[in-house]
């Protein structure tokens, strides 16, 4: 490449490509966190247990996602969490115990959670979605 304008040229492309594959990461990610917020919020509906409520019932978003007391009891006598931990940035559990228990509904522990938590059966690549939706709630 002796001639300056193919030299320029070249360099042109590569510049261009480099900036290309860089901006394809991020907008990878941030469609990866939009699905996650998006099964979260409207498909888990996560919130509803995860996050609490103030005196009009409204989310206390100061508090989104970082546990709360559940607002109601079973009618019959059965196992039962009165409480929703906190699964912003999900504090208690490694990526590996996550995508366990998103994929195939168990704690880490092996054991299944109590009611009212479903036990959840996401493909891989939703799960994974989750996960780094949560992980970006500090």
């Amino acid at each position: 490449m002796n001639n300056p304008s193919r030299l320029l040229s070249f360099l042109a492309l590569l510049v261009s490509v480099t900036i290309g594959a860089h901006a394809q990461a991020p907008a990878g990610q941030s469609a990866q966190l939009e699905r996650g917020r998006y099964l979260v919020e409207r498909v888990g509906l996560c919130a509803d247990c995860h996050s609490p409520r103030d005196q009009k019932g409204e989310f206390v978003m100061e508090h989104w996602l970082k546990g709360a007391a559940l607002p109601f009891q079973p009618t019959v006598e059965m196992p039962w969490s009165p409480v929703a931990p906190p699964i912003a940035g999900l504090p208690s559990m490694n990526d590996a115990d996550a995508l366990r228990f998103l994929t195939n509904g168990m704690r880490p522990d092996g054991s299944l959670p109590r009611p009212p938590m479903p036990q959840f059966r996401f493909n891989e690549a939703d799960a994974l979605a989750v996960i780094a939706y949560l992980r970006s709630l500090h």
